[in-house]
């Protein structure tokens, strides 16, 4: 009697595969998350589109050409950037900081619209005091490698 107590609480871990755990599981979660969501919202949606009483919101509408390609460019660009500048001052998060503050100015001034000293000043706060606080919280506050 006594060993089948004792077996109940010891408990023998697989470290090469115990890293594993948490991922099945958040998996399974996203997938039942996803089911929901295509039977409550995108069904119901597309009912509606058959029916004619709504439109799809991409089919139809004008595609601004330069901000699409400005997109996918600075996207690229981001993510090599990060890379080289990374290389100049590696394990620091330097490389994560300068070339996103780039990235998010860029980004707010292409998709700004008419365009003024304070909401490009705006902007230009909003470039620096975020990265440096996602940088501050992420590579110094938790040690989070960054390129």
């Amino acid at each position: 009697m006594e060993s089948v107590q004792s077996s109940l609480f010891n408990v023998s871990i697989d470290f090469g595969t115990s890293h594993l755990f948490f991922p099945h599981i958040i998996h399974w979660i996203l997938a039942i998350l996803f089911a929901f969501i295509l039977v409550l919202k995108v069904l119901p949606f597309l009912a509606a589109v058959r029916r004619g009483e709504r439109t799809l919101p991409i089919i139809g509408e004008p595609m601004h050409v330069s901000m699409f390609i400005g997109t996918l460019v600075l996207i690229a660009a981001y993510f090599y950037l990060m890379g080289v500048i990374g290389e100049l001052f590696p394990y620091t998060g330097l490389g994560f900081l300068f070339t996103s503050i780039v990235f998010v100015f860029l980004m707010s001034l292409m998709f700004m619209g008419r365009k003024s000293r304070r909401k490009v000043i705006t902007a230009l706060i909003n470039a620096i005091v975020a990265p440096t606080l996602a940088w501050f919280i992420l590579g110094k506050l938790f040690y989070i490698t960054l390129p």
